[in-house]
């Protein structure tokens, strides 16, 4: 079977095609507007450390509301709540660049860029689609899933490289207004399809998905991976702009996107013939996943470290990225599996959350060992971050695994204590009788029994 049959079964489904599309160009200035605003704050003001504040900041509102829009739109349904959602974040991406272009005082930059917090989960909202049009189909849900993340991977290293050449060819301020353009855009055509869109759900009695078993250590690994993105995009930019090629930083970090993509696609190619999707050890995987992550980032450390050259860089960063995205593939499936049911979307709008809230540390980590030390020192933090995700991974698993050999070993001891217990005789019948008709007979079992 062709590795690209099962992504054809999927866009056969009518409609598909459009709303993937319209949630394409919407899901693509996710990856563009961090890197635009640290772009045009540190032209503008001259100071890494306070752009990578800003996002953080930004990227931190956003990890605590975006979890309330998700529960608002699983409610209300889609289109009614995304596109004034968006409306209203688009407002704080423009008043950041208001406020920049007219030297505004910093604590401005930091109100404007917060206000951005109401941007809706779009790639939740296309995971919900096809949720609700593949339902009680494992295989294709699994192979949509992996599309989805490599698109994500694909939107979130491919965004930075349009923001970099924007704002190095244009303007500072152009990532950010193209940026913006697009999400609206995207959301609009997204929104607009109507025939695919997922009915609203009442309130479901379901506890938060933070609190289901598992999902703890699995949101925090996510956090210190999301340091990964936000702290590597800061010392490209960075460490391209020491070399005096700062428009570079875009087909450096395109080469990352490219590797991270295509083992994506080539995962979920093989999630879709069976060849993943039906082991037994998920677990397991996302912890082997996390570890490659790891180890393959120390090559751009090793990269500008001991040769200082740009063209190095981008090859490490083209393997490295190959580790990404079957590591981000292997974590939403195992959210979602520990996600309760009826809350799909808050638990997927979750893991991304930790996601920004870990770019958003990231950011400022990155911004602050560029600022402070060098842009070669900045590559220190992913590497770091990619450690710790392993750790937390590898003690969740440990902490999951003796939860799950207790559950089997109490379930053995009550089918034990079952097959040693003597049999009674069912009561049922006859305490239907006697409710109906007291006779003696059934006056004798109840003293007996």
């Amino acid at each position: 079977m062709s590795p690209l049959t099962p992504y054809r079964r999927l866009f056969a489904l009518p409609g598909t095609r459009a709303f993937t599309l319209g949630n394409l160009v919407a899901r693509l200035p996710m990856g563009m507007f961090s890197v635009s605003a640290v772009i045009m704050i540190a032209s503008s003001r001259g100071s890494y450390a306070l752009a990578g504040a800003v996002t953080a900041t930004g990227l931190a509102a956003t990890a605590v509301v975006a979890p309330w829009t998700a529960r608002l739109v699983d409610r209300h349904g889609q289109a009614r709540v995304a596109v004034p959602a968006t409306a209203f974040a688009l407002l704080g991406g423009i008043g950041l660049v208001v406020c920049v272009r007219l030297g505004a005082p910093d604590w401005t930059l930091f109100a404007a860029y917060a206000a951005t917090a109401t941007t809706p989960n779009t790639g939740g909202m296309s995971r919900a689609r096809w949720a609700h049009l593949l339902k009680g189909d494992a295989a294709a849900l699994h192979t949509a899933n992996s599309f989805e993340q490599a698109a994500d991977e694909l939107c979130f290293m491919l965004g930075p490289v349009l923001a970099a050449l924007l704002c190095g060819t244009l303007s500072p301020e152009a990532g950010m207004l193209v940026g913006s353009a697009l999400l609206m855009t995207g959301v609009l055509l997204f929104t607009a399809q109507r025939s695919t869109e997922p009915p609203p759900q009442p309130r479901t009695t379901s506890a938060s998905p933070v609190l289901a078993p598992g999902m703890p250590p699995l949101l925090l690994s996510f956090l210190a991976t999301g340091a990964v993105f936000g702290a590597m995009e800061v010392a490209t930019i960075a460490f391209a702009d020491e070399r005096g090629h700062r428009a570079a930083a875009g087909a450096v970090l395109a080469l990352q996107a490219a590797g991270s993509c295509a083992a994506g696609l080539l995962y979920g190619a093989l999630a879709g013939s069976g060849s993943s999707s039906g082991s037994s050890h998920p677990v397991r995987r996302y912890v082997f996943c996390v570890g490659v992550m790891a180890v393959l980032l120390t090559l751009p450390l090793l990269a500008v470290r001991l040769t200082g050259s740009l063209v190095v860089l981008a090859g490490a960063l083209l393997v490295a990225g190959m580790a990404t995205a079957p590591t981000m593939v292997t974590g939403m499936t195992l959210v979602q599996r520990r996600t309760p049911e009826g809350r799909l979307n808050e638990g997927m709008t979750l893991a991304v959350t930790g996601l920004l809230g870990g770019i958003a540390g990231g950011s400022a980590a990155g911004g602050w060992m560029v600022e402070h030390v060098s842009p070669a020192a900045g590559y220190t933090v992913p590497v770091t971050a990619a450690a710790v995700a392993f750790v937390i991974a590898a003690l969740g698993a440990r902490t999951g695994g003796r939860a799950r050999a207790g559950a089997r070993t109490g379930t053995r001891v009550v089918r034990a204590e079952r097959r040693r217990a003597p049999a009674l005789p069912d009561m049922s019948a006859e305490r239907a009788g006697e409710a109906a008709v007291p006779t003696p007979a059934a006056q004798g079992t109840r003293s007996g029994t």
